[in-house]
């Protein structure tokens, strides 16, 4: 499978965000990080910022929901221009992040499921066949520019030896800490998908910061 890179606009200028995006255009997806203050203890972008960003570019858009029980949000994230939805499996009662997966196939969107590091990769098993993506957290998420825990490198490896068991089509994306000293050592344990914040906007030449990734991924 291709691996891909998305650069998480947290770590972009928002007073000049349109700029921003024209300078990670060899990037494949955006990466797009929702935080309520509740799930997490940070608030970010919402509804609005989606779709001024759809408006502005045609990249991918990969839609983090760091927010508590995020049926209630789909479709309007959905309608908002979102190509994929991804659900914190700690954010609702299973019965709830259910729903929010046939919602978004329903409305014709990709979707996926995300473990913070306190989650065991078998949790994701009873969605497994009916997603597109799974988000392995290497941080703890709600806060950018943090360390990577590598100890979460076995997590990766289990959720992709159940994706190659159960859905060998499903993504396994990786977030937190990546940079060209780490995402090796993820891209090795079974990661294809790829969101870097400060290691793509936190560098003057964009373009250079994307294609070190991609050398240090494979390299």
């Amino acid at each position: 499978m291709t691996s891909l890179i998305a650069p998480s606009i947290l770590s972009a200028d928002f007073c000049r965000l349109a700029q921003e995006l024209e300078t990670v255009q060899t990037a494949d997806w955006l990466h797009v990080d929702v935080m309520d203050g509740q799930f997490v203890p940070n608030l970010t972008v919402g509804v609005p910022v989606v779709e001024s960003l759809r408006k502005t570019t045609d990249k991918f858009l990969d839609v983090h929901l760091m927010i508590e029980k995020p049926l209630r949000y789909v479709e309007a994230f959905a309608k908002a221009g979102a190509d994929l939805l991804t659900f914190h499996l700690e954010a609702d009662h299973p019965s709830g992040i259910r729903a929010a997966i046939d919602l978004a196939g329903r409305l014709g969107i990709q979707k996926g499921v995300a473990l913070r590091p306190i989650t065991k990769a078998e949790a994701v098993l009873p969605y497994l066949a009916d997603i597109d993506l799974v988000l392995v957290m290497t941080v703890e998420p709600g806060f950018g520019g943090q360390a990577f825990m590598a100890d979460q490198l076995d997590t990766v490896r289990a959720v992709r030896a159940l994706i190659d068991k159960h859905d060998p089509a499903c993504r396994l994306e990786v977030d937190g800490g990546i940079d060209p000293a780490t995402i090796g050592g993820v891209y090795a344990a079974g990661a294809d998908t790829f969101v870097a914040g400060s290691a793509v906007f936190g560098q003057g030449d964009r373009a250079a910061a994307i294609a070190r990734l991609r050398g240090a991924c494979h390299g």
